[in-house]
């Protein structure tokens, strides 16, 4: 296959061998290949028509209910040559401004009608054009000037940009390029079979890295994308049911989910027999509700990914070839094809077998860096340290690894104050900003208490808070993921000698 300049090329494709046939449902609409064809030019015109014209790229913010309209409103972003920004629904507008700034008033936003609203509560420059999808979606293609702004794309350019946590509570834009994005799909597709045939059942939100394995799968091999109601994942007894109603065959889930559908009891009551293939990836997966998965559906290929926000989606894998005890640490395996992983120790060198260092990817996968933040781009994206020949550039994960004497890639941890729940990647840092925004707080401290997932947040306040009404107080700065599930309060922290918050002795206290 050649390399198109443009993942969105796919579509086309897609669209031309496949034609009516469903790319993407959700609970009220289908979409087939031609229509997201059809809404994607409709909408890439609409864009183009109040574009400057510049050279550089003007991102689309898609502020939307996860739907097939996002679907269709990434593929608009990119016939218009542009990245787009999949932003949370229920994202608190404090942080949606926060994203604006940092994209400096350039590009567009696409809503609906309740999102326009808030949006009009922010601060939202002029030269920002907002967009409501009923209006855009329908307008008249230009093909002439989608194809005229389509051939100025080269595959490194980027194709989105994905918002995450930071420490400091600024949100870090990852911008990532087409070539890294297509490279993932064609690995994907051959290593899990995906074809025409292969149903997907979509859990991952559209701005978690995770939903690029559907999507472009999707769009690469005329596979059907099944958006899984939101709700459903309340309801964890009821997934096994959706997979069976619907004949999904191919799922790629945060182990959370998995892990409540395990310890529902469902997967000994349902068959799932149309299911080939259980991917996961975001957080660890443990092995006791991995074997439940295995025991009651062996017929399904079973695989342990791994790979942070900053790559196109996943740079190992691991497929399970045997059970595991409880206590057995799991593969991430090994590198996935045009990704390469480096361990580095304390000394900046490659760390010899069994030895603990840094984990580092090289590849066409990784990202150009942070939207508009150099400095912290140039912190993480920088110069292979063991290659002295030629530039050739790295993203250090701050992820601790080591690798086997048979070569097996083992995770071991975080070198910082980053976490993970239910696949989303959280700065503490950001909560305890927050948190310092709610009144009658004198101090904040996150910590996560690892064998129960949990986010604890500690305060220092003389008043009596509680957790319900603190953290309403904190959806107005923070997204729900990132809401604690305990809160302490304590008149005074303890304190270390250099006169910080005593973290450790906190956590004891859990």
């Amino acid at each position: 296959m050649i390399i198109p300049n443009s993942a969105v090329r796919l579509l086309d494709d897609a669209a031309d061998r496949y034609k009516d046939k469903i790319a993407v449902s959700d609970e009220n609409e289908n979409l087939s290949f031609i229509q997201l064809q059809k809404i994607g030019h409709s909408i890439a015109t609409a864009l183009l028509s109040v574009s400057d014209g510049g050279y550089m790229p003007e991102p689309v913010m898609v502020f939307l209910p996860k739907s097939v309209r996002c679907i269709a409103s990434f593929m608009g972003a990119m016939y218009s040559a542009n990245p787009y920004v999949p932003i949370a629904y229920d994202m608190p507008p404090s942080r949606i401004q926060k994203i604006v700034d940092l994209l400096e008033g350039r590009g567009h936003i696409i809503t609906d009608e309740n999102g326009l609203a808030t949006i009009n509560s922010m601060s939202v420059p002029e030269t920002m054009h907002i967009h409501i999808y009923d209006d855009i979606s329908t307008t008249k293609a230009d093909c002439n000037s989608i194809c005229k702004s389509l051939n100025t794309v080269v595959d490194t350019d980027p194709i989105y940009i994905m918002f995450t946590s930071g420490s400091t509570g600024e949100p870090k834009g990852v911008t990532v390029p087409h070539r890294g994005v297509v490279d993932y799909a064609l690995w994907v597709q051959r290593t899990f079979g995906i074809d025409e045939h292969t149903k997907l059942g979509n859990q991952a939100p559209f701005y978690f890295d995770n939903s690029i394995f559907d999507i472009y799968s999707m769009l690469l091999t005329g596979a059907q994308m099944n958006i899984i109601p939101e709700t459903l994942f309340m309801f964890p007894s009821k997934l096994p049911e959706y997979i069976r109603d619907n004949n999904i065959t191919t799922i790629f889930w945060v182990p959370t989910v998995m892990i409540n559908v395990a310890n529902s009891g469902a997967l000994s009551d349902v068959e799932m027999p149309t299911l080939k293939t259980v991917a996961f990836c975001g957080e660890v997966m443990p092995n006791t509700q991995l074997n439940i998965w295995r025991k009651n559906h062996p017929q399904a290929v079973y695989a342990n990914l791994y790979g942070p926000t900053e790559i196109s989606d996943v740079c190992t894998y691991y497929i399970v070839d045997r059970e595991f005890n409880d206590s057995d640490p799991l593969p991430i395996g090994r590198a996935c094809e045009n990704m390469r992983i480096i361990i580095l120790n304390e000394q900046n060198e490659i760390a010899k077998p069994n030895e603990q260092g840094e984990l580092c990817v090289i590849g066409t996968g990784v990202s150009l860096g942070y939207w508009n933040k150099p400095e912290i781009s140039d912190k993480v994206f920088v110069q292979n340290p063991a290659n002295p020949f030629y530039e050739e550039r790295i993203y250090r994960t701050g992820d601790l690894a080591y690798i086997t004497d048979d070569g097996l890639i083992m995770y071991d941890g975080r070198m910082d104050n980053q976490v993970k729940v239910k696949g989303n990647r959280i700065e503490l840092g950001e909560i305890e900003c927050a948190a310092m925004c709610v009144e009658g707080v004198k101090g904040a401290c996150a910590v996560f208490d690892a064998p129960n997932e949990q986010i604890v947040l500690f305060v220092e306040s003389t008043q009596e808070l509680i957790l319900r009404k603190f953290n309403n107080e904190l959806k107005k700065y923070i997204p729900k993921y990132m809401l604690p599930s305990r809160l302490v309060v304590m008149e005074k922290f303890p304190h270390t000698a250099n006169d910080k918050i005593d973290r450790v002795t906190l956590k004891k206290s859990l």
